[in-house]
């Protein structure tokens, strides 16, 4: 089976018409993206978008052939005019099966919100799943027999969708997940391409032409990601953001509770709200054991309260107990932890704090913290695969 995109964008496509954003303004050349159409063997066409005739003739191809026009979503605007040669266009109901006289089988997928998945299988056994703008499965209960081919959907806008799709067994380690209906709120170019090759995704430019079934080359998704930065950068977002499309996650936050404090409180039910609803929180510091365990991929956040906890622990704030025993305690704490994040085998994803580039502390307790954590983050730097660096809400690649 072989699928055209004839376009990866939003329905108002990217750039949107008139809109002065940054991303809409670099969205220029091979980043400009129109809506999201899908020509399978050049007999069923999915989503009938303006221009969709020229797009099928820029990627080598011709609708004259097509048989079956179906639409996944409500098409607002001015009328989408229609080719003489295609057939009336219109959406199927959830759960109805047609068999073109291609031998393909199409059947209808019903979402969370408004609009109509499909499952397209070939009549050689590929199946691919297309979902609409937006949208997720719905109804998804038991595991299902065999993982989807490809997978076509809004992975950045509902990353979830990939995440339930995991959870049943209908996306596996060899299906190939593109992403489409692409708008202004997705990061351009190279930051976009790591954001999906965390989820396992990919996304191509329009007129890319697949053959489902064959063999795809997956992104390789790290294993073990550090994410550094300063006070209020993003990093935690950008550590979230790398989990969103598995269904589970164990979410550790080494900082605990603190009674009598608002304003911690407020910083964590943020945090907490933030968060898919399927992860699960542990709220300690013995992070190492976890990182032993088998388990869900785990989301630590972060290194710099887990220090404090470690600190606290050996009472290396004082400076008599830091020379008669406090170092080496906290040297052996910190060890215990690298070696932990070396020897594990579930994804991990750690948050720490950049404190060493801004004032110095004014006492030799600040100063020994900053010092102590800057040798944590290198040493736990040395054994991840990626190291990010975030500043302004935007992630710097230091290594992978």
């Amino acid at each position: 089976m072989e699928l055209t995109l004839l376009g990866t964008g939003a329905p108002d496509g990217l750039p949107r018409p008139s809109c002065p954003c940054a991303a809409c303004a670099t969205a220029r050349g091979p980043w400009a993206r129109a809506a999201t159409a899908l020509l399978i063997d050049d007999a069923l066409l999915l989503d009938l978008t303006p221009g969709a005739v020229f797009a099928a003739a820029r990627a080598g191809h011709s609708l004259g052939a097509v048989r079956q026009v179906l639409l996944t979503h409500p098409h607002d605007g001015p009328a989408v005019e229609l080719p003489p040669t295609l057939p009336p266009a219109g959406r199927v109901p959830d759960g109805q099966v047609l068999t073109l006289i291609s031998g393909h089988r199409v059947r209808a997928v019903p979402m969370d919100a408004p609009g109509t998945g499909y499952e397209v299988g070939s009549p050689d056994g590929e199946r691919l799943l297309y979902l609409p703008p937006g949208a997720a499965p719905a109804g998804l209960d038991g595991r299902v027999e065999r993982p989807y081919d490809l997978v076509v959907g809004d992975v950045v806008g509902r990353p979830d969708a990939v995440a339930r799709l995991r959870a049943v067994g209908a996306v596996g380690p060899a299906t190939e997940v593109i992403a489409v209906h692409l708008d202004h709120d997705a990061p351009p170019g190279g930051v976009l391409d790591r954001l999906l090759a965390a989820a396992g995704a990919r996304a191509v430019p329009d007129g890319t032409t697949l053959v489902v079934g064959e063999y795809p080359v997956v992104p390789d998704v790290p294993r073990r990601v550090l994410v550094t930065g300063g006070a209020r950068s993003g990093k935690s977002v950008e550590a979230e953001r790398r989990l969103e499309t598995f269904p589970e996650v164990v979410y550790v936050a080494t900082g605990g509770r603190r009674e009598g404090d608002p304003e911690w409180a407020a910083r964590v039910g943020l945090h907490r709200e933030r968060r898919p609803g399927a992860w699960r929180t542990e709220e300690t510091c013995e992070v190492a054991e976890l990182l032993g365990a088998e388990g869900p991929p785990l989301l630590v956040d972060c290194l710099s309260l887990w220090l404090t906890d470690a600190m606290d622990r050996v009472d290396a704030w004082e400076d008599v107990r830091w020379r008669e025993g406090g170092q080496e305690a906290l040297r052996a704490r910190v060890a215990e932890l690298v070696a932990a994040v070396r020897r594990t085998r579930r994804q991990v994803v750690l948050v720490t704090n950049e404190v060493g580039a801004g004032v110095v502390p004014a006492t030799p307790a600040g100063r020994r913290f900053r010092d102590e954590l800057g040798r944590l983050n290198a040493a736990v730097a040395a054994e991840c695969e990626e190291v990010l660096l975030v500043v302004a809400g935007q992630a710097v690649v230091l290594r992978g």
